[in-house]
């Protein structure tokens, strides 16, 4: 081949986009067009007398070298994928074909780029682990520290958090945030809660590095950086996914298009979770008191029967009907009854522990499960309390209203071993009481 035939053949090759090599027997790179100067980011002077295994990511080393003997045994190669380290540090994703030249004596190969398209496959298999894991959670907190693990195991992040707006209300909230150490708190609520609102209006990711963002008295550092990305379902806005990671981890506008798009599904993710939560909400909890429903309260006292019976103690069942009611809903109709009520079952509310239950059977009738007592008289105190607490004044709608109570107390295992048992103790013991006289 003459030598101007020989420049014009390699100026054509120098304007292949794929990468052309040719490696020696010993391993060391003979020759490299433009393409290789452009994907690897080193000049052909950096990479010609070079091992080219030098430049190959070290996980991939085996397989690579593996790959070049059989190469060089005669068996060409199309299709093999590694990845190589750029000159500045960073990864990129190589499918090869390659043969032996008994002629020349060299492997000459042929590259490709594929680190976007196998980026592109990375955050698409993302969106689909998350989709599953929606599926699969039992409730928003199990979905979460998933939908944490999948996006970390393709962005080298070093924290994430979770913004959520309320429906009726639209206020913010942050029921998730952790760090790549499972710590939390990862942010400042209040900055974060201007960023969050930043988003969630304009619909765009914002990139930031404010080290105002780290939670107080945390050691600040200037390589954080911060992606704020909207939740965005067909509906509206629900929140905002907080991405934390290193300088220079979000600077590909490819890859916060991409992350953009996993914010959208998890999105979808959450919002289905919300509605889970709240379907599962209405079926347990009564809707005007947001008190346990007759459903709820059942499957609780089972277990708090349950719980009493391996103890071997006690426990108490009050039954509390409001005397009278009707009259209020007759004569101030039925919103001021409701209302009634609700103020009824923020009392009762008040007048037992946190692991106690008040429960709104329907109507102006109520429950009290009263776990761990000594005996009756725990119960009695209770219900004194009720008593009292009902009697106080209300003011419903600027009219003030008096009520009483009447109140049946059942102890487990003295009036009864089972729910139904008690709960017909205390229906009975309190229609005693209305017989022998209101708020008894």
């Amino acid at each position: 081949m003459d030598t101007n035939h020989q420049d014009r053949l390699l100026h054509s090759i120098d304007l292949l986009l794929d990468a052309v090599f040719l490696v020696e027997a010993s391993g060391r790179i003979a020759y490299v067009n433009a393409a290789c100067e452009r994907i690897f980011q080193y000049t052909a002077d950096e990479l010609i007398g070079r091992p080219m295994i030098d430049f190959v990511a070290p996980e991939d080393r085996d397989c690579t070298l593996q790959e070049a003997v059989r190469i060089m045994a005669g068996h060409p190669r199309v299709g093999f994928e590694n990845r190589y380290v750029r000159k500045d540090g960073s990864r990129v994703h190589i499918m090869w074909s390659a043969c032996w030249s008994d002629a020349d004596n060299m492997r000459i190969g042929v590259a490709r780029d594929v680190t976007e398209q196998k980026r592109a496959e990375a955050f698409q298999a993302a969106t689909y682990a998350i989709a599953d894991a929606a599926l699969k959670a039992d409730d928003l907190d199990s979905l979460f520290p998933q939908i944490h693990r999948i996006i970390a195991e393709r962005i080298p992040l070093t924290g994430v958090a979770v913004a959520t707006s309320d429906r009726q209300s639209t206020l913010l909230s942050f029921p998730y945030q952790q760090d790549q150490f499972g710590s939390a708190p990862l942010l400042d609520e209040p900055v974060a809660h201007r960023y969050c609102s930043e988003v969630i209006g304009s619909g765009h990711p914002l990139l930031i590095s404010d080290l105002n963002l780290l939670p107080p008295g945390t050691a600040s550092t200037a390589s954080t950086t911060w992606l704020f990305l909207p939740l965005v379902t067909r509906r509206d806005a629900i929140g905002a996914l907080i991405l934390r990671a290193d300088a220079g981890t979000f600077d590909s506008q490819k890859d916060r298009e991409l992350l953009n798009f996993v914010a959208t599904q998890v999105a979808i993710a959450v919002e289905r979770g919300q509605l889970r939560a709240e379907l599962v909400h209405a079926a347990q909890y009564d809707e005007l008191t947001g008190l346990p429903n007759r459903r709820l309260f059942h499957e609780r006292l089972d277990r708090a029967l349950g719980r009493s019976q391996r103890r071997q103690g006690h426990m108490a069942l009050l039954y509390v009907d409001i005397d009278d009611f009707k009259k209020v809903n007759d004569t101030l109709g039925h919103a001021a009854g409701d209302l009634l009520l609700q103020e009824i079952a923020r009392r009762l509310g008040g007048c037992v522990r946190h692991v106690d239950t008040v429960a709104r059977l329907g109507g102006d009738e109520f429950v009290v499960i009263i776990e761990d007592i000594h005996g009756p008289a725990d119960a009695a105190q209770v219900a004194d309390k009720i008593r009292r607490s009902l009697l106080q004044e209300f003011v419903i709608g600027g009219v003030p209203l008096h009520t009483r109570a009447s109140i049946g107390v059942a102890i487990h295992p003295d009036d009864g071993r089972d729910a139904d048992a008690l709960l017909k103790h205390a229906d009975s013991a309190m229609y005693q009481g209305k017989a022998l006289g209101r708020s008894r």
